[in-house]
């Protein structure tokens, strides 16, 4: 049980900084394009407490821990973005939405490297191997919230990026995707999320070369 409870606040921890670091990256990434309204409402900031939501930085973690889907994923308070202050009017969307899970593949990328060329070339210890198992969920949960955003679907950053480059002649779909988002997320999530396992273990095994959870 002892395990359990650490395991579960180490997931958690991992989890909300990742999230974090995935929204602040949209928020330097609008403010580098023109609009500061991130940085005007103190939303540049690796304080927890600026981006906490309650129901998807800590409800919904932990009941998917206790139940048992074998996933964990949650969310922070969006950071504001206006769109119409980019300097980039045709790709500024696009480049927003993608710095989120951009950051968390560069988090997996660095502590999958550190595990597989550092780490791993040590000697075996408790600490060690406790370390790797911790690095090893870093570069899970970033695979996870960077792959599972790129879906297609609003408000997921991957729904930006696809809308961007849809042609004018496609408004209709644009609509359809936007009116029916919530719908089409819990459909995904609830019968579909598991496509997305395969993705990241595939991933996870090219990025560390050993499958360590």
């Amino acid at each position: 049980m002892g395990m359990d409870i650490f395991y579960l606040i180490v997931s958690l921890a991992i989890l909300l900084f990742s999230v974090i670091i995935h929204e602040v990256s949209h928020g330097l990434m609008a403010n580098y394009l023109g609009d500061s309204t991130a940085k005007d409402s103190g939303r540049l900031s690796l304080n927890p407490l600026v981006h906490l939501d309650p129901f998807g930085s800590i409800l919904v973690p932990l009941l998917l821990y206790l139940s048992h889907v074998g996933i964990i994923f949650g969310w922070a308070k969006p950071v504001p973005v206006n769109f119409n202050q980019l300097k980039d009017q045709k790709y500024g969307a696009a480049k927003v939405s993608l710095a989120g899970p951009a950051a968390n593949l560069s988090l997996a990328l660095i502590f999958g490297l550190l595990m597989r060329f550092v780490l791993s070339q040590g000697v075996s210890s408790p600490f060690v191997n406790n370390l790797m198992a911790v690095f090893a969920l870093i570069v899970w949960i970033n695979l996870l919230l960077a792959i599972f955003n790129l879906v297609p679907i609003p408000p997921l950053d991957g729904s930006h990026i696809l809308l961007t480059f849809l042609p004018r002649s496609w408004d209709k779909y644009r609509m359809i995707l936007q009116r029916y988002s919530l719908i089409l997320l819990l459909v995904f999530v609830f019968f579909f999320f598991n496509l997305l396992i395969p993705i990241i273990q595939f991933c996870f095994k090219l990025i560390v070369g050993h499958y360590f959870i």
